[in-house]
């Protein structure tokens, strides 16, 4: 409960949200394009928090993850339906 006030009270004002939001737009613009993703931890693996929550910085993870990301443009490309 305590990090659901503090993070209440630290809600950004908005003029920094829109700084966020036009320095995203200007990223975009000018270098290469990225999305950021949003990865809920799986039901039934509530007990891996800690292991869950080190894959934001684990190398290896990532690289899987842009391989990932990588067949799947390939598939589109080609007009593939990737399979699932």
């Amino acid at each position: 409960m305590a990090k659901i006030k503090k993070w209440i009270r630290s809600k950004k004002p908005t003029q920094e949200k829109r700084y966020e939001e036009e320095k995203r737009e200007f990223e975009m613009a000018m270098g290469k394009p990225f999305i950021d993703l949003r990865i809920e931890i799986p039901e039934g693996f509530e007990d891996l928090r800690p292991q869950f929550l080190e894959l934001e910085e684990d190398e290896q993870f990532l690289e899987e993850v842009k391989d990932l990301i990588k067949k799947r443009l390939e598939y589109n490309r080609r007009g593939i339906k990737y399979p699932s």
